[in-house]
């Protein structure tokens, strides 16, 4: 993406009460950003959803310095910034209305032509979820999938040390900026993720980890992906979102069971008892399902 689009892009974001949905409805109207600060505000009325208000805001010229401010931070620390349209943009995830506009990645990341596969589950992964997701991965290293998560403690960062163990390609989806880690414990991984994989945003540089950026980042984690797994989750988590928002975008979930009494199979159970995932215990199950 050439830096003038990529700057008007950003501005664009910028702008209060813009988001992606609407954004995306701006820029397939007009075909690209720069255009959308140029037009007439009736036309800018024409779109559905834009009321005054928000035409109003587009007029806002300070939210160029934020985008100049970015674009230097993206050049400065080779971020590759995929617009939606764009051939680099992740392909399952382009058929997500509220998707990103932008992704933000560092590393060696490749996802085309691979099976790419979502492994989440609870922060306090139990010993068998532990040996179940080695196993899992173990399995399924033949076939050379991509292993998605997000850095999170327990399942999270099981399946990336996994995956980098059996020699596949995993990436982390971020709920802040590239310029940071988080858990700062997991800042180890960085180099040797992006050897073989990398780490994906949609956030920019100075964004913090803050409570409601997980959930949007468990919205990608679900749309990039074919299939995602549930090792294990309490009833309620970050996993179970994560899995209901993949059954929402018409992808695949998994659900590995355990014992009627394990807390940390619970969320699992329900999601096998409300047919919104599949069983899952073996890998053999997921590579009948996804043939």
């Amino acid at each position: 993406m050439k830096d003038t689009e990529l700057f008007y892009t950003l501005a664009l974001l910028k702008v209060a009460g813009i988001r992606n949905v609407i954004a995306k409805r701006l820029l397939n109207h007009f075909g690209t950003a720069e255009k959308i600060f140029h037009v007439r505000s009736g036309e800018l009325l024409a779109v559905e959803g834009i009321g005054t208000i928000l035409c109003n805001k587009l007029r806002d010229r300070t939210v160029f310095s934020a985008a100049e401010t970015e674009l230097k931070l993206i050049r400065k620390h080779n971020i590759q910034a995929a617009f939606f349209k764009d051939d680099n943009y992740p392909y399952l995830l382009k058929y997500c209305n509220d998707g990103p506009v932008l992704l933000f990645s560092k590393g060696n990341i490749r996802l085309e032509q691979s099976k790419i596969i979502s492994i989440v589950g609870t922060r306090q992964i139990t010993s068998h979820g532990i040996a179940f997701c080695r196993k899992l991965i173990a399995d399924l290293a033949p076939w050379n999938p991509v292993i998605i998560s997000g850095l999170a403690y327990g399942t999270d960062i099981t399946a990336h040390r996994e995956a980098m163990g059996n020699k596949l390609q995993t990436v982390a989806v971020l709920a802040h900026g590239l310029n940071r880690m988080y858990p700062a414990a997991h800042a180890r991984f960085q180099h040797p993720i992006m050897e073989n994989g990398g780490f994906l945003t949609e956030f920019w540089s100075d964004a913090k980890p803050e409570r409601e950026h997980f959930i949007q980042r468990n919205r990608i984690i679900a749309g990039i992906s074919e299939a995602t797994i549930v090792i294990e989750s309490a009833e309620k988590g970050g996993a179970l979102i994560t899995a209901y928002m993949a059954d929402g975008y018409n992808r695949d979930v998994f659900a590995v069971p355990g014992r009627t009494t394990d807390v940390f199979s619970f969320g699992c159970h329900t999601l096998l008892k409300t047919q919104r995932a599949q069983i899952l215990t073996e890998a053999a199950d997921l590579v009948y399902m996804l043939n």
